[in-house]
């Protein structure tokens, strides 16, 4: 690969701890949510980092595609629900379902317009064949 962009962010104290890019547009604390042993749901985690973060990747991957398409469409929106469980080893892992919605197209269109994205998404490339990552499509 041949990078076009790159950029790193540190962490402290894990996750009771701290983030920040090494250009200081980010930084926050972070928390484990209640779910994970946490007092509460008040701060980030690193998996609302990655849900952030793959749903505007899988947008704009989505948008290129429809675009170089010559498709016309209603606004794009991508929820990624992030989950973390325990795997079988014993260690973590996670899985993502990606809510797409393609207003203005028909199902069938939306659908192939989904996949063509997973296929151009940097995330989607990142995490195949390593994460579940379930796409579900609506076009309402």
């Amino acid at each position: 690969m041949k990078p076009i962009y790159n950029i790193s962010a540190k962490a402290t104290g894990g996750r009771n701890g701290h983030v920040k890019s090494e250009n200081g547009v980010l930084e926050l604390d972070v928390r484990h949510p209640k779910a994970l042993g946490g007092a509460n749901d008040d701060y980030p985690n690193p998996e609302m980092l990655f849900a952030a973060g793959y749903s505007a990747c899988f947008d704009s991957a989505l948008n290129l595609v429809i675009k170089k398409s010559k498709i016309n469409t209603g606004i794009t929106t991508v929820n990624a629900k992030v989950s973390i469980g325990q795997i079988e080893n014993g260690g973590f892992g996670l899985a993502v379902a990606l809510d797409v919605n393609i207003p203005e197209v028909s199902l069938e269109e939306a659908k192939a317009l989904t996949e063509r994205a997973h296929q151009v998404c940097p995330y989607s490339n990142a995490t195949r064949g390593n994460i579940e990552v379930k796409l579900n499509t609506t076009n309402n």
